[in-house]
């Protein structure tokens, strides 16, 4: 049987921005409360991470574009107190970076691959996200160019 590569492209955006959110009551509503009032004032949300919460309370982190933070952390600075949230940290210098192809959910080893390629580059991962077809990686917007480098030799792509 061939063993083929099921990476068939490394992604790039630069328009990336993220809002964390900590210190947030750990109970019902509270992430319906935070996004509810973003999408209403059509904000597009893209990466969620909601870590583990310790002693009650956790923290959340999502993305939107660059274009929408100002707006994003206005709503989100406001809800902070009514929810209990510790406090609100943004970053507007930011970007990611994907492998995609179908295929790689059901075989290991990508991710792996992925995340020791970005570190043998020296790039630090702030946010990781996947699909069906993508693993995605938030990182410092200054080492994507080096982050898609280091991606097309570890699945050894050609470059367009």
């Amino acid at each position: 049987m061939e063993v083929r590569n099921k990476v068939r492209g490394i992604a790039h955006d630069l328009d990336v921005a993220k809002v964390t959110l900590t210190g947030i009551p750990n109970q019902p509503g509270v992430a319906a409360a935070i996004f509810e009032p973003l999408a209403k004032a059509g904000v597009s949300v893209d990466t969620i991470v909601q870590n583990a919460f310790m002693a009650n309370s956790t923290d959340l982190t999502f993305t939107v574009t660059r274009g929408d933070l100002k707006k994003a952390a206005d709503i989100i600075q406001q809800l902070a107190q009514k929810i209990g949230a510790r406090e609100v940290v943004t970053d507007s210098k930011l970007g990611k970076v994907s492998i995609v192809g179908t295929g790689m959910q059901n075989t290991p080893g990508y991710a792996s691959k992925m995340f020791s390629a970005l570190s043998q580059a020296g790039i630090n991962i702030q946010l990781i996200t996947t699909s069906e077809i993508r693993i995605t990686c938030i990182i410092e917007e200054a080492r994507v160019k080096d982050a898609v480098t280091a991606l097309h030799k570890a699945f050894e792509l050609e470059k367009d």
